[in-house]
């Protein structure tokens, strides 16, 4: 088991290896819808990919993803199993297509079996959970590694952004720096969005993209694609 009475620093490191792109769950497979809307012409150059973005920032994440997860570290942080399952099962309800669900739980499972292979025993039942959404284990492991609520919210945001200007960058395709300048710019809008969502009340749980969901369920017919989702 990985112990953590420890500093600050050695948490931050904690967040950045939950975050990146090495970690081994398959976030590299699956666009999100977004290789729908590049087929489309919706989303063809930096500008349309960061009004793409920028649309799930402000919308989605406020949303669903961060008050769920704050809801899902405060049931891992008191070892709620009851409250981690209802949570679990509302932000996996509220994906819009199978391939937006399949997506989420394919890497949460995942990450929970790296985990319990990590020794975090916690997060061993939820490997053949099939509610099990990404953010589940994410808070478990805040909860076991002593993460803050707002730092574990930020790595959950930057870890999303990462992954989709990576797929922006191979489908339009746009160079490498192009890419570098979104994550600077788009990253700005991160701290404020955790705020936001990280303060709403249940009543105010939800929400939908119309166009994430018609990209995405027209993604699962795609005729030629390179990725999952």
């Amino acid at each position: 088991m990985i112990l953590l009475s420890e500093t600050p620093d050695l948490r931050l490191l904690r967040v950045l290896q939950l975050t990146s792109p090495s970690l081994p769950v398959g976030a590299y497979a699956y666009s999100q819808g977004l290789e729908w809307a590049v087929e489309a012409g919706w989303v063809h150059d930096a500008a349309t990919l960061a009004q793409w973005l920028r649309a799930q920032l402000n919308h989605n994440l406020p949303n669903l993803d961060l008050p769920v997860l704050g809801r899902l570290h405060q049931a891992a942080s008191a070892d709620d199993n009851p409250a981690l399952h209802h949570w679990s099962r509302i932000l996996v309800a509220s994906r819009e297509t199978s391939e937006l669900v399949a997506d989420d739980c394919n890497r949460g499972r995942a990450l929970a079996r790296l985990l319990a292979e990590l020794d975090l025993n916690a997060a061993g039942p939820w490997v053949k959970q099939p509610d099990c959404p990404f953010a589940t284990p994410m808070a478990l492991a805040a909860a076991a590694w002593e993460m803050p609520l707002a730092t574990t919210a930020l790595a959950y945001c930057w870890g999303w952004l990462e992954n989709q200007v990576l797929a922006g960058v191979k489908l339009i395709p746009l160079g490498q720096v192009v890419g570098q300048r979104l994550l600077l710019d788009l990253a700005e809008q991160i701290p404020g969005v955790c705020a936001d969502g990280l303060g709403r009340p249940d009543q105010d749980i939800g929400g939908t993209l119309p166009l994430l969901a018609i990209a995405s369920s027209l993604h699962e017919t795609q005729y030629s694609r390179l990725f999952r989702s």
